[in-house]
């Protein structure tokens, strides 16, 4: 089923404009990430509501959203401050999710947002206005994670590929064939997006750098954004995949997992497993073999 909406996740942070001497942090915000986010959403008028549920510091990441956008010129930014279920059956938050150009989760524990938003009246509204409308769903860190069907929920990063390092649980669902990880590359995630390929053979794994995103339409194509890299595990053609067979703890071992190292304007079509670089058309076995 082809989406109407967008879905913009994010590894984590990613340029608010308040440290751009840094590291992640070299581009003007005008040029970032959340600029982008605005542009899908319509423009600096847009309605944009930032969700801090997966924060325990709520009120500052949510002062720091309105101070980033308010850069970018926006003029409608409102929070929907959802610390409990009982939150996401409130009227005032149930309007601002039906009206809203764009829903941003912030980061935190991912874990928070599925206990206190998924299968209630929000859920219900968010999961609609994505297949329906227009509506940009984005989320950063935890909130790019729990997009996922199959969401990681944490894991031992320095573990060896062992089964059982990572944890996982059912996500918001709105990415059926994606399993996303966050601050990939800086906390070296790799083993535990690869366990968790390797538990769901049918799904492709994207590790997100920090201040890297992906713009997704359509469910299918998937744009790369931000100033980081994208590492994509595609399991499409495994040959071998140990990961049923061995007990919790033990090695596994999986043989021709797929590996794509991306950046911004790089495309991946997940439907077709096929990669489209921004710079360069000529493919390198057809460079070589001339």
């Amino acid at each position: 089923m082809k989406s109407k909406g967008t879905l913009i996740p994010i590894g984590g942070n990613e340029n608010k404009g308040t440290r751009t001497n840094e590291k992640f942090h070299t581009e003007k915000i005008e040029k970032g990430i959340l600029s982008r986010l605005v542009i899908e959403s319509g423009g600096v008028n847009a309605l944009i509501v930032v969700i801090p549920t997966a924060s325990s510091i709520p009120v500052q990441v949510s002062e720091s959203y309105l101070e980033a956008f308010g850069k970018l010129g926006c003029r409608n930014i409102r929070i929907a401050d959802i610390r409990s279920r009982e939150d996401s059956e409130k009227q005032e938050n149930i309007d601002l999710i039906t009206k809203a150009d764009c829903v941003m989760f912030s980061g935190g524990n991912q874990s928070e947002i599925i206990n206190k938003i998924k299968d209630t009246s929000i859920h219900t509204i968010l999961m609609d206005r994505y297949h329906n409308s227009s509506l940009v769903i984005a989320g950063t860190s935890a909130g790019a994670m729990c997009m996922s069907e199959e969401m990681i929920t944490g894991g031992r990063h320095k573990e060896a590929f062992v089964k059982g390092a990572v944890g996982m649980s059912k996500g918001m669902g709105f990415l059926q064939k994606l399993i996303i990880d966050s601050h990939f590359i800086r906390r070296g995630r790799f083993g535990r997006l690869a366990e968790a390929v390797a538990k769901f053979p049918e799904m492709v794994g994207i590790g997100l750098a920090e201040d890297t995103g992906l713009v997704i339409k359509e469910c299918n194509t998937v744009e790369i954004v931000g100033t980081g890299m994208v590492i994509i595990f595609d399991p499409g053609e495994l040959e071998h995949n140990t990961e049923k067979y061995v007990k919790k703890g033990e090695l596994m071992s999986v043989t021709n997992l797929k590996t794509h190292i991306l950046a911004q304007g790089d495309i991946f079509n997940i439907e077709k497993h096929q990669v489209k670089i921004l710079h360069v058309e000529t493919p390198l076995k057809d460079i070589h073999s001339s």
